[in-house]
């Protein structure tokens, strides 16, 4: 048997080395991170290691990413005092994908099955090209839905819900008063309403008045050229994204026994007792039924998705700044890969 030279001793031996570290080291992923806290400059596009399940987690493999308002209020670190984020961290609460991997304990979902979720914002993760996942939080993708538009529902969509149905109890009949129409939550808010039979009033600024009207509105405002407290009386629900003035304003126009939910801001307790009227501040929380009752309704066609830009992953830091410009309509999305055929 001839013999190996030091030489190429050497070699065989350098590499196995190569080929067995390659085949333990674990797989990577392209992720947006960050470090730190701050402004849009501390996403960072890079590579980090592949989550695994747990035995109640699914791994999915994302194929789009909604951007919301929250994602840099985590950044920023607004929410530093009560819950610190776990460096490095990734943002990222919508994520539409496909399943690629389940825990033993997963009972509803397989690999291959088209899926969105509303990742909880303490583990984010959908600025990836995969993240975690559970039951509680995820949904069949609504088949009438592109993987983009599916991205663009969870977050906004469970926020309008929970704020319509579960808080303020809204009924057909009634009259629903939604600040902010034309931007994430408000596109779902004034189709929820419409689904449930009640009267749509919503305002916007002069670029969206046709918006309003598309998705169902019955009574258009646009707040740059008229109050809204001029048009809308006696309403029975106010959905409040906006805050500050608009929120101090809404007060006076629900009728006794009415009720205000507002998304930003805190509710004075004294003015609700002053008109007689009832109200709360909402965080919300995922929720899969509800997820699948409104992918019900989209496939439906009963709600349409607006999605105003999208962006490559590897661009989610100007996602990010125009989504804080304030002025969005409907949502934007982050494109992390191809939509499968």
């Amino acid at each position: 048997m001839q013999t190996l030279t030091p030489g190429l001793q050497y070699i065989f031996v350098i590499a196995f080395a190569i080929t067995a570290s390659a085949q333990t080291a674990p797989p990577t992923m392209k992720a947006v991170v960050i470090h730190e806290y701050g402004g849009p400059d501390v996403l960072k596009y890079e590579d980090m290691p592949r989550p695994a399940p747990t035995e109640d987690q699914i791994l999915v493999r994302v194929i789009a990413a909604g951007v919301n308002p929250v994602d840099g209020m985590i950044r920023s670190g607004m929410f530093a005092k009560y819950e610190k984020a776990v460096f490095p961290a990734i943002l990222g609460a919508d994520i539409a994908g496909v399943v690629d991997k389940v825990g033993r304990k997963i009972t509803k979902f397989k690999a291959g099955d088209p899926m969105f979720a509303y990742a909880s914002l303490k583990t984010g993760g959908g600025y990836a090209e995969y993240a975690l996942t559970t039951e509680r939080e995820a949904a069949p993708k609504p088949k009438s839905l592109t993987y983009i538009e599916a991205a663009a529902v969870p977050v906004v969509a469970l926020t309008a819900w929970q704020a319509l149905i579960d808080t303020a109890k809204l009924r057909a009949g009634q009259t629903v008063l939604i600040h902010g129409g034309s931007g994430g939550v408000g596109t779902f808010a004034i189709q929820i309403a419409r689904a449930r039979s009640a009267k749509v009033i919503a305002t916007a600024s002069t670029a969206n008045q046709d918006l309003l009207k598309e998705l169902g509105a019955d009574i258009s405002i646009d707040y740059t050229k008229q109050k809204f407290e001029d048009v809308a009386k006696d309403v029975d629900v106010v959905v409040d994204s906006v805050g500050k003035d608009t929120l101090a304003r809404s007060y006076g126009v629900v009728k006794k026994g009415g009720f205000i939910v507002t998304l930003v801001a805190r509710i004075d307790q004294a003015e609700l007792d002053k008109h007689g009227i009832r109200g709360a501040a909402l965080s919300v929380d995922p929720n899969s039924d509800e997820l699948a009752e409104i992918g019900k309704l989209i496939d439906e066609q009963k709600i349409k998705v607006i999605v105003s830009q999208t962006f490559p992953l590897s661009d989610a830091i100007k996602a990010q700044e125009q989504v804080a410009s304030g002025h969005t309509r409907g949502k934007i999305v982050l494109k992390v890969a191809e939509e499968p055929k």
